[in-house]
């Protein structure tokens, strides 16, 4: 019997499929007993339970405005949804460098989004081990402005979607709980500054720590540097096993952030301490060299950057009864537009040589970012 061409034809799996790609496999966790650090969790399937608001902003009263560091669980997206955005980071970054510059960052513009490259800054003798590549927001404002290999092509509406869930599914329900801490009267005050579909900096990230030799550890100090802070409202961290991420104490002791099953690392950052003159924490924290039992592997990272719309004003909430009480004040000496704040705090992030030579000149461990606000660098 003849065959027919339905028959015969086969079905052409694309070079880019999630079968064709090399799946992420999560490291084993180390088996050193390190100083952990003590980390509030929160469940965000209370939160639309009655009175489940009020539970977690109970919850994190102390957290955000002492620690500025918690976990997250139950935030709506499946371990295989977080997986496919690990592999998809693995399959970028073994992309050659030839590829990935094509879609490198505009350093001189401080335009972070795109492939960041390795070895910017020293740490020593011995480079930088960390790259990175920046997802601008998926609305009108970025559409077309930013082009992506054909990798990340493929799965741009996945991306996409996975993002935005981010935003809705995290963010958003956050920042209603910080208003119920700060007492405002308007439960959505802070998230009128951060809806979606206006413009603003909010990124997501896929991030890579390169394994380094036992002498690249020894001559770097084992990353044993000072440590920052974040410059927009929020951080989102999926968890990864390998131990790196450590917290400034309020005792000036560094603790290090375990991975907990099924959650996200939330740090609070400098936009949310800019806006409540400093009540809420904006978290000191560094990456050091993970534990020896981990040396052998590569720190992948999927991050989440939250930040106001870009022409939002920097100033302390007027309607909050706890930031009254606490007497806070404005950390600038003139108005500072989101925006504004951004470009001069990533321009010294983007440009190490000036930010070399701006501490250089200050010569007391600070340099002013703008307006009077001075970053410090943290040992």
């Amino acid at each position: 019997m003849a065959t027919t061409a339905t028959q015969t034809q086969t079905h052409e799996v694309s070079p880019y499929d999630f079968s064709q790609l090399e799946p992420y496999v999560h490291p084993p966790e180390t088996k050193e007993d390190l100083p952990w650090s003590e980390l509030v969790t929160l469940d965000l399937s209370d939160f639309d339970r009655p009175g489940g608001k009020e539970r977690l902003a109970k919850q994190l009263e102390h957290a955000v405005h002492h620690v500025g560091f918690f976990y997250v669980k139950n935030y709506g997206l499946t371990q295989e949804e977080v997986d496919r955005q690990f592999t998809l980071a693995k399959n970028f970054f073994a992309l050659p460098v030839d590829e990935k510059a094509k879609f490198e960052v505009d350093y001189a513009n401080a335009d972070y989004n795109g492939w960041r490259r390795s070895g910017l800054h020293s740490s020593g003798p011995v480079k930088d081990n960390i790259e990175m590549y920046n997802f601008a927001k998926f609305t009108k404002d970025f559409e077309g402005k930013y082009q992506h290999p054909d990798l990340i092509k493929a799965h741009l509406p996945e991306i996409e979607k996975f993002s935005k869930a981010l935003h809705s599914n995290v963010v958003l329900p956050l920042l209603r709980l910080f208003a119920i801490v700060l007492q405002l009267p308007d439960e959505d005050y802070l998230v009128r500054q951060h809806t979606y579909e206006k413009r603003s900096e909010d990124h997501f990230r896929y991030m890579l720590y390169h394994k380094r030799t036992p002498e690249e550890h020894e001559a770097s100090g084992y990353g044993q540097t000072g440590g920052h802070t974040d410059l927009g409202t929020l951080t989102l961290l999926f968890r990864q096993p390998i131990a790196g991420l450590q917290i400034l104490g309020e005792d000036g002791k560094w603790t290090w952030v375990s991975a907990q099953p099924g959650t996200i690392t939330v740090n609070l950052a400098d936009t949310i301490s800019h806006i409540t003159g400093g009540y809420l924490k904006s978290s000191v924290h560094r990456v050091v060299a993970p534990p020896k039992d981990q040396w052998a592997y590569d720190r992948t990272g999927l991050l989440y950057f939250a930040r106001p719309h870009s022409d939002t004003i920097l100033v302390p909430i007027e309607d909050s009864p706890v930031l009254k009480a606490a007497g806070v004040k404005s950390r600038f000496t003139e108005p500072v537009s989101m925006g504004d704040w951004v470009k001069a705090k990533q321009t010294l992030q983007l440009n190490p040589q000036i930010s070399a030579k701006k501490y250089a000149e200050s010569g007391d461990g600070t340099v002013e970012v703008i307006a009077g606000f001075r970053d410090r660098r943290y040992q």
